[in-house]
C-alpha cells in the first residue's frame, strides 16, 4: 500500500510540475511572439520565422523561472492534497508532513539534476541557433563584437572609414597580440598597427610597443613607438557586458571547457557567477518545495485557495528581487559572483528549516 501512495504522490506531483510549465511555456510564447513579430515586420522573413524563434528562446526563459515554476506547482499539489483530503489519508497511512515534503522535495532536487545534464545543452543550442538566426536579418551590423576560437574581434565605424581589431587573448582590462586594421571608406586598406599589449579601460585605448605600418600608393612605410593612444567606441566594460549572456553555453559546457572559455577572453567572474547559478539550481529548486510546504501544510481545513495563490506571487515576487539584490551586490564587489549565486539559497534555506520543524510538529 505504501508503494501505491508513494507512486501517486509522485505522478501527481509531477502531472502539476509538467501542467504549471505548459501555463508558463503558453504565456511566454505568446508575448515574445509579439516581440518577434514586431522586429520581423518590416524585413523579408518567411511567415512562421517569428514562431520558430519563439520557440527555440522560450524553453531558455522556462528554466531560469523554474524555481518559481517549482514554487507554484508545489503550492498547487500541497492545496489539492489538503482540500481533497487525501493528506489526511496520506497521514492514516504514515506519512507524516515531514516524510510527504522530503519525497516531493527530493524529487524537485532531482529534477533540477536532469535540467542541467540533460535539458540545458539542449536549450543552450537552441538559443544559439536562436541568436545566429536572429543575427542574420539584423540591420545594425555597422557595429560588431565577436569573440571565437581566433580571439576578439571588433568591427566599427570611424570618421575615416571603417577599423577591423583582432586580439588573442583578453586578460581583464589588457588585450593581447592585438591588430587594428584602418580602411577607408571604399575598405582599402590605409594602416595596420601591431601592438604587445593594450590597455582598454577606457575608450582611449593605450597601445604599447607598436609597429605601425602605412599603405600609400603601392609603397609600406613601417614604423616604431612605445605607446600610441587610439579613441575607439568600446571599452572593458562595454566589451565584457557583450559576453554576459551565458544562456548560449550549458553547465556542461562551462564544466568541461571553463579555461577554454577564459582563454576565449570571457570573464572568470562571470564564468563563475554562471557555474555557482547552475550548481544553486536543485538547491534552490528543493527549497522552495519547502517553502510551499510550510505555507500549506500547516492544517488540514479546507480553505480559500485565491488567498494562497496572492501570497504566492507576492513570495516569488520578493525572492524575484532579492536575487536581483545579492547580484547587484556582486556585481558591485560588495560580495563576489560565486557568493551572489548561492545567498538566496543560503537565506531562503535558513527560513524553510525553521518552518519545516513547525509543520513537522503538526
Amino acid at each position: 500500500m505504501n508503494k501505491v501512495l508513494f507512486n501517486y504522490l509522485l505522478f501527481s506531483y509531477f502531472k502539476t510540475i509538467l501542467k504549471t510549465v505548459s501555463i508558463f511555456f503558453c504565456f511566454g510564447l505568446i508575448l515574445n511572439l509579439f516581440e518577434e513579430m514586431e522586429f520581423f515586420k518590416n524585413l523579408d522573413a518567411p511567415i512562421f520565422m517569428p514562431l520558430m524563434l519563439t520557440s527555440l528562446y522560450v524553453p531558455s526563459v522556462i528554466i531560469r523561472l523554474l524555481p518559481f515554476i517549482i514554487f507554484i506547482s508545489s503550492l498547487w499539489h500541497f492545496l489539492q492534497l489538503r482540500n481533497s483530503k487525501e493528506l489526511l489519508t496520506l497521514k492514516i497511512f504514515g506519512y507524516s508532513n515531514f516524510k510527504i515534503f522530503f519525497i516531493l522535495a527530493t524529487s524537485s532536487f532531482i529534477i533540477g539534476w536532469l535540467v542541467l545534464f540533460v535539458i540545458n545543452p539542449i536549450t543552450s543550442k537552441m538559443i544559439k541557433y536562436y541568436e545566429q538566426t536572429k543575427s542574420q536579418y539584423s540591420r545594425d551590423i555597422d557595429h560588431l563584437v565577436s569573440i571565437n576560437k581566433n580571439g576578439l574581434w571588433i568591427k566599427e565605424n570611424t570618421e575615416y572609414g571603417h577599423r577591423i581589431i583582432s586580439a588573442d587573448k583578453t586578460r581583464n582590462e589588457i588585450l593581447e597580440n592585438i591588430t587594428i586594421f584602418n580602411l577607408d571608406e571604399n575598405y582599402n586598406l590605409v594602416k595596420k598597427i601591431h601592438s604587445e599589449t593594450a590597455d582598454v579601460s577606457k575608450n582611449e585605448w593605450i597601445l604599447f610597443k607598436v609597429k605601425i605600418s602605412k599603405f600609400e600608393k603601392g609603397l609600406v612605410q613601417e614604423s616604431f613607438v612605445d605607446k600610441k593612444l587610439i579613441v575607439s567606441q568600446y571599452d572593458y566594460q562595454k566589451i565584457s557586458s557583450l559576453f554576459r549572456n551565458f544562456d548560449t553555453m550549458s553547465f556542461l559546457d562551462i564544466l568541461l571547457d571553463y579555461k577554454k572559455f577564459q582563454n576565449q577572453g570571457y570573464s572568470k567572474r562571470y564564468l563563475d557567477q554562471n557555474l555557482n547559478s547552475f550548481l544553486s539550481l536543485p538547491f534552490f529548486l528543493f527549497i522552495m518545495t519547502a517553502l510551499a510546504s510550510i505555507l500549506t501544510m500547516n492544517t488540514l481545513k479546507k480553505s480559500n485557495n485565491f488567498t494562497y495563490i496572492i501570497v504566492g506571487l507576492i513570495v516569488c515576487v520578493a525572492i524575484y528581487y532579492f536575487k536581483d539584490l545579492s547580484l547587484a551586490l556582486g556585481q558591485t564587489n560588495r560580495i563576489s559572483l560565486s557568493l551572489a549565486a548561492w545567498v538566496p539559497v543560503f537565506v531562503v534555506g535558513l527560513f524553510s528549516s525553521i518552518g519545516i520543524l513547525q509543520i513537522n510538529e503538526k
